[in-house]
Order: structure tokens, then C-alpha cells, then sequence
């Protein structure tokens, strides 16, 4: 049987890549043909999945994190092109020729998990109030001066809720209270927030493509938004949820006034703590997939047509995974091609019974009956083993 391990990260236990070796290693155990393939969706490891396929130089930079404390981020570019006309080889190329993959234009991926990410943050300093995507604004900067002329940026995985403000003033735009003074950090700042003043904002943000890969699909505010689901991730209690939603709908009436964006209707609007709306209205960015950006990055399709099974994960699976997380993004494109998508996750949430109709053939948890949440996440690399292995032989008895 041949065997393709593409999961993405288990949150706080393992990387992508910790995982797919972790897969690769039970489902060796029965025999099959492995490939391994980790995956990301926009945020951590995203980066680490494009480099090879895009042939990305690693650029490291020191930016603000999360909460203001020197952290060193990290973006990919892509080589400098050719001289107008020129292949490489120092060939002049034809009139109508096709331009070589160097031609195309310098393109940066980041993703603001390496500066703004909730992993930079110890559990116990956790503040979705304060916690700034300026970071975020910085190493964008450092892309651009560094030649990006387009750029790819990955947003989950934040530890933010300032709906991209902090990235903004990175940048050169002044969000000014009503006394015409720069507002403060983080969601708290917003609630000060009375104009917006673009005039000193990077010249180079006059990009002709920036796209932001989402991995969900939650508007700005509302009971899907950004504060509701995701702030209580991020350390907030129910009052400062509800300050950051008021906050956010601040931001965002003053965005359509001064900026003429309205960022409201758009789907991805919620990712990383609003920063999707925010790339929007401050970059011209267009949001996307961040699960399909990397799949087609991966030539997925092809790979799936030489392939018996594809095992796939991430650590809680549940209703937000049919949103645009990886493993569901994958199970639909494996089921279109007529192959078995077995997901292994750390638990099975809420919602997950639904993933069944989608594509997903089969669910592996960690956590069962006679394993406890701690047990597993102590012990993931194994169990992932476990549940790999038993995922390969439960289909290999199904195909014969």
C-alpha cells in the first residue's frame, strides 16, 4: 500500500514535521510505501512547507513580539530576477517565449506567527488586550526593503486581537485618538481610536499582489467573529472579549470612513485576531485559503494519484476544522480523486461527526477511553504511531 503523511501541527505538542515522521514511523510498521508530506494552512510551519517548493532564502530580522519584548522573525524570498529579456544562462530570450521561472517576481512568504504568534507568548502573559501585530508590520517592512515585490503571508496561530492596527503603525500609518496623539497597543488601544492618517504609510506597500492565507473563515465580529471564538484562546475573560468585539467594530467604522474599506462582510475577516480585515484595509491584501494555497504549492493532486491512503491530522478536529483547516481541505481533494482520508488528531471535538460526509473516511483520536488529554499529549509521537498504523491496517482490511 502506498502510504502519504501530510498532517499539520498538533498545537503546543507536535510540529507538522514531528507529526508526519510520527505517522510515517506506524505506518511503516504494516509494510506500506510512505511519502511524507507536512502541511500548514497560514500559520506556523507554513513557511517551512512553501521554502522548498518556491526555493525560498531564509531572511531572519529582529522585530517587536507580542507583547513588545525583541523576538527574531523570519521571512522567505524567493531569487532576484533576471535583467529585462534575459533568461538565466544570460540567454536573450525570444519574442513570445515563455518567461522562465526566474522572471517571475520576487516573492516573499512570511507568517506572522514567527512575530506576532501566541507561541511567543508563555501561557501565563497571555493578554488579548495588549498583544500587538506590530511585529507583524515590521517584518513586512524588512521584506519589501529586502525586494519583495509580492507578497504571501500566512496569519494563523496569533496571539493578537488589534485587527492588524499594530502592523499598520509599523508601517506608517498614524491611528490617532481625538486629541491627535498615536493611539497605545494592542485591542485596548482601539477603544481611543478616532482617525486614521495613511499619507506617511511605505512606499512599497504600492504592491501589485498581496495575499494573506486564512485558516479560517470568521468574519470580523458577530458570534463567529474574532473576539467571540478566538479571544478566550488568547487569555481573555468574558468582559474583555466583549470590549475587544466593541473595539473591533470601532476599527472597523473608522477604517470605511477614512480608508473607504468595509471590512465586515468579508469571510477571513477574524483570522489572527481581525489582522484579515486589517491586511485588507491596510495593504490592499486579497484573503485566501491558506489550507488550499499550500495544497497547490504541494502539487497535492498529483501526489494523490500515485497514492492507496492519505493520513492527515492536527491536534483537536472539530466543527472550526471544516472551516479551512488542512485536514479537511485535504480529505475533499483525496475524496475528488477517489482516495481514503484517514485524519488523526489529540481529540475529536464538537462538529467533527460532520467531517464524515466530507471526504474524511475515517477518525483516529488520541484521546480515548482509557487515554487521558494529559497521557496523550505527553506521550503524541507515540500514539500518533498507534493510530497511524491501526489507520493502515483498519483500510488495507477494507480494500481486500
Amino acid at each position: 500500500m502506498r502510504v502519504l503523511v501530510a498532517p499539520a501541527g498538533f498545537k503546543e505538542t507536535l510540529t507538522a514535521a514531528e507529526a508526519a515522521r510520527a505517522m510515517a514511523r506506524g505506518a511503516r510498521r504494516t509494510g506500506a510505501e510512505v511519502v511524507e508530506l507536512p502541511l500548514a494552512d497560514g500559520g506556523r510551519g507554513t513557511l517551512e512547507c512553501l521554502a522548498p517548493p518556491l526555493g525560498l532564502a531564509m531572511h531572519h530580522v529582529e522585530v517587536a513580539g507580542p507583547l513588545g519584548d525583541p523576538v527574531t522573525a523570519v521571512f522567505g524570498l524567493s531569487a532576484a530576477r533576471p535583467p529585462s529579456g534575459v533568461q538565466s544562462g544570460g540567454k536573450l530570450a525570444q519574442p513570445g517565449a515563455a518567461v522562465p521561472h526566474e522572471a517571475a517576481p520576487r516573492t516573499a512568504v512570511l507568517e506572522m506567527a514567527s512575530a506576532s504568534g501566541l507561541a511567543l507568548v508563555p501561557p501565563e502573559r497571555r493578554d488579548a488586550m495588549r498583544a500587538s501585530t506590530r511585529g507583524t508590520g515590521q517584518l513586512l517592512a524588512a521584506a519589501i526593503d529586502a525586494g519583495a515585490e509580492r507578497i504571501f503571508m500566512g496569519i494563523g496561530d496569533s496571539a493578537t486581537s488589534d485587527g492588524g492596527a499594530g502592523m499598520a503603525q509599523a508601517l506608517g500609518f498614524r491611528l490617532l485618538d481625538d486629541r491627535g496623539g498615536e493611539i497605545g497597543p494592542g485591542a485596548a488601544g482601539l477603544a481611543r481610536l478616532a482617525r486614521i492618517d495613511g499619507s506617511a504609510r511605505h512606499p512599497g506597500l504600492a504592491l501589485p499582489e498581496v495575499r494573506v492565507a486564512c485558516d479560517v473563515d470568521n468574519p470580523l465580529l458577530g458570534p463567529r467573529g474574532s473576539a467571540a471564538i478566538f479571544g478566550p484562546q488568547k487569555g481573555a475573560g468574558p468582559d474583555e472579549v466583549r470590549r475587544i468585539e466593541e473595539n473591533l467594530a470601532r476599527l472597523a467604522d473608522v477604517i470605511r470612513r477614512d480608508l473607504g474599506v468595509d471590512v465586515l462582510p468579508l469571510a477571513g475577516g477574524g483570522a489572527a485576531g481581525g489582522l484579515g480585515a486589517g491586511a485588507v484595509a491596510f495593504l490592499g491584501a486579497r484573503l485566501m485559503s491558506g489550507a488550499e494555497w499550500v495544497l497547490n504549492a504541494a502539487c497535492i493532486d498529483r501526489r494523490l494519484a500515485r497514492c492507496d491512503l492519505v493520513l492527515t491530522g492536527e491536534g483537536r478536529f472539530d466543527g472550526q476544522s471544516l472551516g479551512g483547516k488542512v485536514p479537511m481541505a485535504l480529505a475533499r481533494r483525496a475524496a475528488a480523486a477517489g482516495v481514503p482520508c484517514a485524519v488523526i488528531c489529540g481529540t475529536a471535538g464538537p462538529g467533527h461527526e460532520a467531517a464524515k460526509c466530507q471526504g474524511a473516511s475515517a477518525i483516529f483520536p488520541l484521546v480515548r477511553e482509557n487515554v487521558t488529554l494529559a497521557t496523550a499529549m505527553a506521550r503524541a509521537a507515540d500514539l500518533v504511531a498507534d493510530r497511524a498504523e491501526e489507520a493502515v491496517r483498519q483500510t488495507a482490511r477494507r480494500q481486500a
